[in-house]
């Protein structure tokens, strides 16, 4: 095995199954060419699957499913750092994921700071949605997607069952970052936001 290949397996490894990557994670180790034909050697003999051009994920295995789909999630982070943008979930994708509502999009929908379109990857097609820098101030994913989903249901939607399922959802750590990253929304979110951190 070349020095390269297992550098790379050992990157991939330590983060663990369902893992995205694209070929720039791994630009510190050698030289773009070298790269890509060591990953090319890694997708032939099973070890990283190719779900796009650049794009590769350490798939998950099920003992009764086989390998499974990527997680959008982490594809869209790998996409983003593709692109040089942020990106969140959208409102809708988000407060259904946080149960804040029975809507379930037909597919994954982000928000991002880079450009709009689609991405293809394995069997899913990711949607991501150009906005306004400033509508995603806040850099943490999970704060970020809370304060997509509360744009989502609106001021009205925000009921004390809603405050009361994310408070649920989030960690100390989490509500601490939700704060400092509130400053940046509306000044209805915010106030929502205050109530979801509230003892």
């Amino acid at each position: 095995m070349s020095n390269l290949r297992a550098k790379i397996l050992h990157r991939i490894h330590g983060t663990g199954r369902g893992s995205v990557f694209i070929s720039k994670d791994f630009l510190d180790l050698g030289s773009r060419a070298a790269i890509d034909q060591a990953l090319s050697r890694l997708v032939k003999d099973g070890s990283l699957r190719r779900l796009g051009r650049g794009l590769f994920d350490y798939p998950r295995v099920s003992p009764k499913l086989g390998v499974l789909s990527p997680d959008a999630d982490q594809v869209a982070k790998a996409v983003a750092r593709k692109r040089g943008g942020r990106v969140q979930r959208s409102g809708a994708f988000a407060a259904n994921a946080l149960g804040l509502s029975t809507q379930v999009p037909g597919k994954p929908v982000y928000v991002t700071t880079s450009a709009s379109g689609k991405v293809r990857a394995g069997n899913q097609t990711l949607t991501f949605k150009r906005v306004a820098p400033k509508r995603m101030a806040a850099r943490d994913s999970v704060t970020g997607s809370v304060l997509q989903a509360l744009d989502f249901v609106g001021r009205d939607g925000v009921t004390d069952a809603v405050v009361k399922r994310l408070r649920s959802k989030l960690s100390a750590s989490d509500k601490r970052r939700l704060l400092k990253e509130s400053r940046y929304a509306v000044g209805w979110v915010a106030d929502a936001v205050k109530k979801v951190v509230a003892d």
